[in-house]
């Protein structure tokens, strides 16, 4: 099952219908944004890539906090591309691309979100390189996404549910990762993981810096 190619027909689909409030599984993305909000503030930063930007909404909360700074989104869906250059973001630029490959020059960014993107990825360490490579040094990843504590949990979600749901609904989800994972993702990388929480619902709350 190629699914990258079920991932972009997904959110294609869904661009237009991703910011309204109806009912949906991407409503409940928003719960992640705060989170990467105080996250952010905890050290000096001027530049930001959202890797996985949808719409860039998360983008356009931090602009209207910090309209000094400047923002870059990607996302692999050029749909999403679409609704979210026609938000007109003060100091932002949306790109169409693949996170598992970022188009940007080396030490371009002080920080990196991810949000409820990272499961789709089907090379995870190539993002985690591509993310060292553009980090200035002691820049950092901000990543929420989907996990669990309970091994068997864990278990069932990559090998039941996730691969049934893309079967039946066609989705393009790809992997759900626990700390073990994450951290070696980080290592081959040349980051450092220096925080992960498991908060409620099932997220991830991760923290990678960039080895100066």
């Amino acid at each position: 099952m190629d699914l990258k190619r079920l991932t972009i027909k997904e959110f294609d689909k869904a661009a237009q219908q991703f910011d309204n409030d109806n009912i949906s599984v991407y409503n409940i993305c928003r719960n992640d944004y705060p989170h990467i909000l105080k996250e952010i503030d905890k050290q000096d930063w001027h530049s930001v890539l959202d890797a996985g930007c949808g719409t860039g909404a998360v983008i356009e909360l931090l602009e209207q906090k910090y309209p000094d700074k400047h923002y870059t989104g990607i996302d692999i869906s050029s749909k999403m591309i679409e609704v979210a250059k026609k938000k007109n973001i003060a100091n932002a630029t949306f790109v169409q691309g693949d996170c598992e490959e970022l188009p940007f020059s080396d030490n371009s960014f002080d920080v990196v979100i991810c949000s409820q993107s990272f499961h789709h990825y089907t090379r995870p360490q190539m993002f985690f390189d591509s993310v060292s490579r553009v980090l200035k040094p002691n820049g950092r990843l901000i990543l929420r996404d989907m996990t669990t504590a309970i091994p068997a949990l864990l278990w069932f979600f990559n090998h039941i549910e996730m691969p049934l749901i893309n079967h039946i609904v066609h989705k393009g989800d790809v992997h759900v990762y626990n700390k073990k994972e994450i951290d070696n993702l980080c290592k081959n990388s040349g980051m450092v993981l220096t925080k992960y929480e498991n908060h409620r619902w099932f997220r991830m709350h991760c923290v990678c810096t960039a080895i100066s």
